[in-house]
């Protein structure tokens, strides 16, 4: 199918430096995971972001120096040989299809601790690190000669390795130029301090210093914080973020602009939208001529060509999107709209880096996979066998795994037992703030509409009997879960006293549409987002509502994707009554017992409706039903059963896609006894002997 021409504007070359950016889709440096400890998996995810049409595809934060070390979070780094050897299998995959690959050199400051290499901690002043009870140094003179030499030499090597676009980094309140650029992370005295003049000096020296050591062959790109959203003492966008700009407008190749801090930059679709990042970056085209790139979960292509045609960028950006779906870029160039995999901003891909651990996303079950177990996003392995497969249950992992199987070639069977498919995601997707989270649906239903192999069935509860009569070989159950309504969960691993009178109500009984009069304690011993948004869901429908928890902050494991603050304020603010580090003891009409659970002190408080929101059962009963049958000879057509998603063991919605994926590509396949995939090849050599290992010299003064 040919390109609109609407979206021609997207495929226009643009000089960028002494590079020419085939188009305008560019994916921005993001975290993953995978760094320098998995570097082949690290290859081939940023490989496959090339093959999609990205025209650069750039690494995360690139530490310059053990200075900046990161650890427990994975890591790429820039420091020896050998991570110049993981690097060029990085640049190799990107260039093998046609792309520019690029390095965010930086260097973390304060907001690294060192762990591993038990470096100090440099800073602009003194001031206490984020993470240990340890204090950062203020660099003297000589430390920033050593920092900008560093830089330099971090540049130097990634040309060597293949690099083409080579950033300066001073944004997302991660790194050391940012806070000599912030009145509030810098109050020196000297000529690095005080005016803004002074404060954008080191800036200035290493724009120039890069550009010196690499720009003749090397696009330079500033990663620049216009605004801290921290008030008139951070950078502010239309004060000194616009000045900074002004100041520097000419000396790099191209300006790359967000906001700070991370969970700013990385809003949920929960309270931001997409292009929510237009208002702070829309004067930048107006102080440079210079290329500007930006972000703003951008999915849209007709809003991607808004923000080039309203000249408030030049390059769209994108963190999230191209995770998501790594070959949008493509799928727009072919006309393909309708196969886009949009993010749903749920910030999964955030939290599995929060947590230091390998790249997820809900949409695209294959990131991070593509070494590992050898999965791509748009191509499938062809069928194993002729024979059919029936698929029970719609949800997130059923839809998943009947268009993978279809994709792959098998006839599928796709059995629903309401009329609505999707299944929890269609139910979540009504509640307040996740209506985006319907695009999980959405995608997978749009792609099994496009296959004649796969035979969709609305409102057919199936019973074992009426599986078997079927005579399909091969059956996958996605029969999903039920919320529990005994309290058991995380806290209480036992139910929970309660008077057979209390009115006790379970999240599937709010998705239902069922009746509530009263007011109704939320119980949230789930620490996810489910608690807080049926709090506010309730709160809007007019309810009294008290949020109860044994965790310390409300929905506690949200830290994880950005959003914990945001959640507690909204609802403090919508007048939801909260009450943390208690845990529910009894229920009763009217009222509940709770106790500290620090103290273990009670105290009694009324409520006409108790919400649980603490586990969940698989509905696992088929599953046991055709198990014994086939255990019993009764099943003799039924090659294999496997249960997958939340009927398996209830999780988040990215573990469900996850699953269906991967029944779908071990269909077939032979069993193993410990790895159903690849790891990631180990060095064996001899170490250096320490007396040849030269001391680092970190800072000039000791």
């Amino acid at each position: 199918m040919a390109r609109d021409p609407r979206y021609d504007i997207l495929f226009e070359p643009l000089k960028f430096g002494p590079l020419t950016l085939k188009n305008r889709f560019y994916q921005v440096p993001h975290c993953n995971g995978l760094g320098s400890g998995l570097p082949y998996s690290h290859a081939a995810m940023r490989g496959v972001k090339a093959e999609g049409g990205w025209a650069a595809v750039c690494t995360e934060i690139l530490s310059i120096h053990p200075s900046s070390d990161s650890t427990p979070y994975p890591q790429v780094k820039l420091w020896d040989s050998d991570d110049e050897r993981s690097l060029r299998l990085l640049t190799d995959a990107v260039h093998e299809h046609g792309a520019y690959a690029g390095a965010e050199l930086a260097h973390g400051g304060f907001a690294v601790a060192n762990r591993y290499t038990r470096e100090h901690i440099l800073s602009p002043m003194d001031i206490p690190s984020r993470r240990d009870p340890v204090q950062a140094r203020a660099m003297d003179k000589a430390d920033i000669r050593e920092y900008r030499r560093w830089h330099r030499r971090a540049a130097l090597r990634a040309k060597e390795v293949g690099f083409d676009i080579v950033y300066v980094y001073a944004a997302d309140d991660l790194e050391l130029l940012q806070f000599f650029l912030s009145r509030r992370r810098n109050q020196r005295t000297d000529e690095y301090g005080g005016s803004l003049e002074n404060r954008t000096r080191l800036l200035r020296e290493v724009i120039e210093d890069t550009k010196d050591a690499v720009g003749d062959t090397c696009a330079v790109v500033v990663r620049l914080t216009i605004d801290e959203l921290s008030g008139p003492d951070g950078i502010v966008a239309a004060d000194e973020g616009r000045d900074i700009v002004a100041m520097l407008a000419e000396l790099p190749d191209a300006w790359d602009v967000k906001v700070s801090g991370w969970s700013n930059d990385s809003e949920t679709s929960r309270f931001k939208k997409e292009g929510y990042q237009e208002p702070y970056a829309a004067y930048i085209k107006s102080v440079t001529t210079k290329p500007v790139i930006g972000t703003g979960r951008f999915t849209s292509p007709d809003t991607m060509v808004g923000q080039l045609r309203r000249g408030i960028l030049d390059v769209i950006g994108a963190a999230r999107p191209s995770i998501a779906d790594p070959f949008l870029p493509r799928k727009v160039e072919e006309g393909r709209l309708e196969d886009i995999r949009e993010c749903i901003g749920c910030n999964i891909c955030v939290a599995t880096y929060n947590n230091a651990s390998p790249i997820n996303c809900t949409q695209n079950p294959t990131i991070g996979e593509e070494y590992k177990r050898g999965w791509h996003p748009e191509r499938y392995k062809p069928a194993g066998s002729s024979d059919a497969v029936l698929v029970v249950g719609s949800g997130p992992a059923g839809l998943e795994c009947a268009q993978a199987l279809g994709r792959r070639g098998y006839e599928v069977h796709l059995a629903e037992a309401t009329r609505v498919l999707g299944g929890r995601v269609t139910r979540e997707s009504k509640l307040h703030g996740l209506g985006e989270w319907a695009r999980v649906r959405d995608w997978r239903v749009g792609q099994i509409e496009q296959m004649a192999n796969v035979s969709v069935y609305r409102e057919s509860a199936m019973t074992a009997d009426d599986v078997i009569a079927m005579e399909i070989p091969n059956v996958v159950l996605a029969t999903g879960s039920t919320w529990r309504r005994d309290g058991f969960g995380r806290r209480n691993h036992k139910p929970i006293p309660a008077d057979i009178d209390a009115r006790i109500l379970t999240p599937d009984d709010i998705m239902d549409g069922r009746s509530v009069e009263g007011s109704v304690l939320v119980f949230d011993d789930d620490d996810y987002y489910m608690g807080g948004v049926l709090a506010e869901t309730l709160r809007r429908r007019g309810h009294a509502v008290t949020l109860v928890t044994p965790s310390a902050l409300v929905s506690a494991w949200t830290v994880n994707t950005l959003e914990q603050e945001k959640i507690q304020r909204q609802i403090l603010e919508a007048g939801i009554d909260v009450v943390t580090s208690h845990n529910l003891t009894a229920v009763r009409a009217g009222e509940v017992d709770l106790a500290c659970t620090f103290t273990g002190r009670g105290r009694t408080v009324a409520a006409d409706n108790v919400l649980m929101v603490t586990a969940r059962l698989p509905n696992s009963g088929l599953y046991a039903e055709l198990a014994d049958a086939r255990e019993a000879g009764q099943a003799p057509g039924l090659r294999s059963l496997v249960r997958i998603g939340d009927c398996i063991a209830p999780a988040a919605i990215v573990h469900a896609v996850f699953s269906g994926r991967r029944a779908a590509e071990q269909l077939d396949e032979a069993a193993t006894d410990i790895l159903s995939f690849r790891t990631e090849p180990l060095a064996t050599d001899r170490p250096a002997p320490l007396s040849g290992v030269r001391p680092v010299r970190l800072l000039a003064a000791e």
